[in-house]
């Protein structure tokens, strides 16, 4: 019922919010020996869904341009520059979705 209501942009909100969860994962172990960076490609994730398969197979592991001694394949500044950008776009699908609530409540009061 909700992809009635408010399209892919509830999809694309659930989808940032998977990304941003994985992608904080990959920041708060920067310092953990062997920690595969991981992330969520959206386009993937996105077909998974409409097919009703999930998006656990859109998450793939991160090719480091350098990886640590210890295994880690976290790049922090590439992390933070990918978190940065899922936020935005997490904000404006969140814009999207209160424009559509404020249509749809504007609609039933009669406005």
């Amino acid at each position: 019922m909700t992809d009635a209501l408010f399209g892919m942009d509830a999809t694309a909100l659930a989808l940032r919010q998977r990304r941003m969860e994985v992608l904080a994962s990959n920041i708060a172990n920067a310092a953990t020996p062997q920690f595969k960076a991981r992330d969520l490609d959206f386009r993937a994730a996105l077909d998974g869904v409409s097919n009703g398969q999930g998006v656990d197979g859109a998450i793939r592991y991160r090719v480091p341009v350098q990886s640590a001694l210890d295994g880690n394949t976290v790049e922090l500044a590439t992390e933070q520059a990918a978190f940065a950008e899922n936020a935005l776009s997490y904000r404006a699908s969140l814009s999207f979705l209160q424009s559509r609530v404020t249509t749809l409540m504007r609609a039933i009061r009669g406005e």
